[in-house]
C-alpha cells in the first residue's frame, strides 16, 4: 500500500481510555513480555548477578547466608555509587564476608562485543549478554557543557516494525532484564571512568538516560522500570527523574502507569497528524490511534510548562513535512505543555525514504514554533557509525545476513 493511499482500518477515538480495554490490553502485554522474557540472573556456577536487584532481593539473598539488613545499604553504595565490581575492594567489608559474598554473587557487566567513535565523538556500544545475545547503547556528548546523553536499549530487537526505523527491521527476541537494562548504564560509565574518585569528586559526562534505543520500553515495562528505580535511588547512581526520559511509540495502557509510578519525562514518537498514514509508518497506530495516545499525553501527571511533553517527527521528504502537517500538528498538541524534536531521517541500507530538505524543514519548524511550541531540529549525531535515530540494529545480526549461506 502507497503511504498516500487510506487506510481501511478504522479508529474510534476516546479522550479516555476506557478501563476494560485498559485490563484486557495489560493482559495481552504482560502475557506478550513473558514470551520474551530475559534468561534467569543464575549463572551456570550457580552464582547470582547482585545487579538488578531489588534492595528487598538483596536483603533477602544476605538472609540465606546468615548476614543483617544493613549490609544491603552497604553493597548497594559499592555497587551503584562507587561502581565497584570486585567484592575485595570493597574496603568497609570485612575480608571472610567479602569472600563468602565471591562465592554466592557476581557484580556484572554486559560485555562490550565493539565500541565505535564517531567523528562528532559520538560512541557506540555492542553490548553482548551472558546468553550471547546482543543490543546498541549510544552515548551522545553535548559539546556546549561537559555532559551528555546514554541512549539505552530495552528490547533485543523490536516488535513495531515502523517502517523508517532500521532498528524495526530486526525481529524481537526478547526482553532486556533490568540488569542489562541499569548495566549498560554502568559499564557506559566505566568506559567514561566516570565513578567517584577517591576524593570524592564525580564527573558528570553520563548526566542524562534516554530510553530511545532498540525496542519499545513499555512493552518491556516491568524491567525497565526496576532498572530506573535502580538508577533514581538517592544513595546509588542518583540520577533525577528529570534526567530520564522514556521514550515510546504510544502505548497507551502503560503510559498511564509509567507516569503513576515513575514520573520519568515522556517523548512519544508521533511521525504522522492522520490515522491512515500514522497506520502504515507506526504500526502500533492501528491498536492505539492519535486521538487516544495525546488522551494519555494529557493525562500525564508529570506534564507541565516546566517538564513538557516531547513530541517526535521524523521529517520524510513528500509525505509528513508539508505546511498543511505542521498546522495539524499544532491543532493536535494545543493545551499541552509540549515541545517537539523534528527528526531528519537518517538514511540506512535498503530504506526507501529521503530526508526533507532543509528548506522544508525550516518552514514546518517556524509553523509549529509560531503557534508556541518549541521546534528544534536535531543534529543528526554518530550517522557515520549507524549510531544516529533510526539507525540502531545490532552488528551480530548484519554479520549473519552478509554471511555466505552454506551448501550443505
Amino acid at each position: 500500500m502507497s503511504l498516500h493511499e487510506s487506510s481501511a482500518i478504522s479508529h474510534q477515538p476516546s479522550d479516555s481510555a476506557p478501563a476494560d480495554l485498559d485490563a484486557a490490553d495489560r493482559a495481552r502485554i504482560l502475557a506478550k513480555a513473558a514470551l520474551f522474557s530475559p534468561p534467569p540472573a543464575q549463572l551456570a556456577d550457580g552464582r547470582r548477578d547482585l545487579v538488578g536487584m531489588s534492595r528487598e532481593e538483596i536483603t533477602a539473598e544476605l538472609a540465606e547466608i546468615g548476614e543483617k539488613p544493613f549490609r544491603t545499604k552497604q553493597l548497594w553504595h559499592w555497587i551503584y555509587h562507587q561502581g565497584v565490581t570486585d567484592f575485595t575492594k570493597m574496603s568497609s567489608i570485612a575480608k571472610p564476608l567479602q569472600q563468602k559474598l565471591a562465592e554466592r554473587f557476581i557484580v556484572g557487566r554486559p560485555e562490550a562485543a565493539t565500541v565505535q567513535t564517531s567523528t562528532d565523538e559520538t560512541r557506540k556500544f555492542l553490548f553482548r549478554f551472558r546468553d550471547g545475545q546482543e543490543a546498541e547503547t549510544v552515548y551522545i556528548p553535548d559539546r556546549r557543557e561537559d555532559r551528555g546523553a546514554v541512549c539505552i536499549s530495552s528490547q533485543v530487537g523490536c516488535t513495531l516494525s515502523c517502517t523508517f526505523c532500521h532498528t524495526g527491521t530486526q525481529k524481537l527476541v526478547r526482553n532486556l532484564g533490568a540488569a542489562e537494562i541499569v548495566g549498560q548504564f554502568m559499564a557506559a560509565r566505566d568506559s567514561y571512568n566516570e565513578w567517584p574518585s577517591p576524593k570524592g569528586e564525580t564527573p558528570r559526562l553520563l548526566s542524562t538516560i534516554v530510553l530511545m534505543g532498540m525496542g519499545e520500553p513499555l512493552y518491556n515495562y516491568e524491567n525497565v522500570a526496576k532498572a530506573m528505580r535502580i538508577v533514581m535511588d538517592g544513595e546509588g547512581i542518583a540520577l533525577s527523574r528529570r534526567r530520564i526520559t522514556l521514550s515510546t511509540s504510544g502505548v497507551v495502557p502503560l503510559m498511564d502507569r509509567c507516569g503513576e509510578e515513575l514520573g520519568i519525562n515522556l517523548a512519544v514518537s508521533l511521525h504522522a497528524v492522520r490515522d491512515d498514514l500514522r497506520d502504515q509508518i507506526v504500526p502500533l497506530n492501528r491498536k492505539y490511534p492519535i486521538a487516544e495516545v495525546l488522551a494519555a499525553c494529557r493525562r500525564y501527571p508529570s506534564a507541565s510548562n516546566a517538564r513538557r511533553i516531547t513530541f517526535e517527527y521524523i521529517m520524510l521528504r513528500g509525505i509528513n513535512d508539508s505546511e498543511a502537517d505542521a498546522r495539524e500538528l499544532v491543532r493536535l498538541i494545543g493545551g499541552l505543555p509540549a515541545k517537539v524534536n523534528l527528526i531528519p531521517f537518517n538514511p540506512w541500507p535498503g530504506s526507501d525514504y529521503k530526508p526533507s530538505t532543509r528548506e522544508q524543514q525550516a518552514k514546518f519548524a517556524q509553523i509549529v514554533m509560531d503557534a508556541g511550541f518549541a521546534s528544534p531540529i536535531r543534529t543528526p549525531r554518530g550517522r557515520d557509525i549507524l549510531a544516529a535515530c533510526g539507525q540502531l540494529k545490532t552488528e551480530s545480526e548484519r554479520r549473519r545476513a552478509a554471511a555466505p549461506v552454506s551448501a550443505e
